[in-house]
């Protein structure tokens, strides 16, 4: 993008967009769910959280309806962040049955399981083998169980991404993907009304997440005119919907009813939008963080994404103030504060002040409330290095990068 205000974006002369999920979204989609299934085969695998979804009046709905369209289901839980142990034991439970289709419900840890479980249910394999850089390196050859995800919170936007993200906790521990175009879900079944449980802290957490995504994604250097849309829309619809609806909580008023939608389409857009454009220096930060630390992954994101906004605007201003970085930042504040007229430098203070003031009105902890030290801060640096930070806007130092961990505590 161009550093003059205003000026449109120059137009990519060539872009890849990959497989999407056909996507249902809308408030009730989630009825249709048992017809949705029937048409991927007779015997389903349902992949849920631990609870909060089996304690509303959906889950036996779905049971039933399951059950008058003639399937069988077999059903399994995921309690906290998946690992390649639980997914390589699901597929060993579950390889003999002749599961048909992966139903994902939940959280994106949900998701990330049943993603994982879908791909590996054929193969005969350890998603070891399978698992970037920490995995024996061996090419993904499928095929993939057909896979349905259901989200019931906002956030992570798994729904529409080709990675399942797996981790393994503690001083060895890790965080990495299981990628591949074939593990992206045939259907997106996105639906409003199923985020209604969230509580405050979730909402907080999920939404600073997603809105991780759209920032990382629209500053990408790999991004293009499809994501752009997207992350701006993406990026207003969290504006107008996020804080209200931390502060309404759960409930049916036409407010928050509306803002649920914002958020749900925010969350499915972030998801499309770091599939195809990558993210940035916070996800690169924030997967060694999990791998170490019992931190939520959206609760990393909220904590560091104001600081490494901030940093990668005056790493930009000094080394590459002509690229398109500082314009696109200057554009996203312009949106998040629904000011178009606002100059570049008043737009990307305001982009960063916005940051700093949602994260403080969510609740957003900083990382030492989950036990970082500044001791640990060189371990993170030296492992953040991943493949999130390598489509950031530009190429930070690791005194820069330990500049972000340590404001973000």
């Amino acid at each position: 993008m161009s550093a003059e205000r205003g000026a449109s974006a120059p137009w990519a002369g060539a872009f890849t967009l990959g497989r999407l999920p056909a996507v249902e979204f809308g408030r009730g989609r989630v009825a249709g769910l048992p017809g949705i299934v029937a048409r991927h085969g007779a015997r389903a695998l349902l992949v849920t959280g631990a609870r909060s979804f089996r304690e509303t009046a959906t889950w036996p709905a779905l049971l039933a309806g399951l059950a008058a369209a003639g399937l069988e289901s077999r059903e399994m839980t995921v309690a906290g962040e998946p690992s390649p142990a639980l997914v390589d034991a699901a597929v060993a439970r579950f390889a003999p049955d002749g599961i048909d289709v992966v139903v994902g419900i939940g959280g994106g840890s949900a998701l990330d399981a049943a993603k994982a479980i879908a791909g590996m249910l054929r193969t005969g394999r350890s998603v070891m083998d399978h698992l970037e850089i920490v995995g024996r390196g061996l090419p993904y050859a499928g095929p993939s169980v057909p896979f349905i995800a259901v989200p019931t919170t906002a956030g992570t936007g798994s729904e529409a991404t080709k990675n399942a993200v797996l981790s393994v906790r503690g001083p060895d521990g890790f965080k990495r993907s299981f990628r591949d175009d074939r593990l992206v879900a045939a259907v997106a079944v996105v639906d409003p009304d199923l985020l209604d449980t969230c509580p405050p802290a979730l909402i907080a957490t999920d939404g600073m997440d997603a809105v991780t995504q759209l920032l990382e994604a629209y500053v990408s250097t790999g991004a293009g005119p499809v994501t752009d849309a997207l992350a701006l829309a993406g990026l207003a619809a969290a504006r107008d919907a996020l804080l209200s609806w931390h502060d309404a909580g759960p409930g049916r008023g036409e407010a928050t009813v509306a803002a649920r939608e914002r958020m749900a389409f925010a969350a499915l857009a972030s998801g499309i939008c770091l599939a195809h454009a990558g993210l940035g220096s916070v996800h690169g930060i924030a997967a060694p963080l999990g791998a170490l630390l019992p931190i939520p992954h959206g609760a990393a994101c909220g904590a560091a994404l104001a600081r490494a906004t901030e940093v990668n605007i005056a790493a930009l201003a000094g080394r590459d103030p002509e690229g398109p970085g500082l314009a696109r930042y200057a554009e996203a504040g312009r949106v998040l504060a629904a000011d178009p007229s606002l100059g570049d430098e008043a737009a990307r203070g305001t982009l960063v002040a916005t940051l700093e003031r949602w994260a403080s009105h969510l609740g957003i902890r900083g990382l030492a409330a989950y036990g970082l030290t500044p001791s640990m801060v060189p371990e993170v640096v030296a492992a953040s290095r991943g493949g999130s930070m390598r489509t950031n806007p530009i190429v930070l130092t690791d005194e820069e990068i330990a500049v972000v961990i340590g404001a973000a505590m």
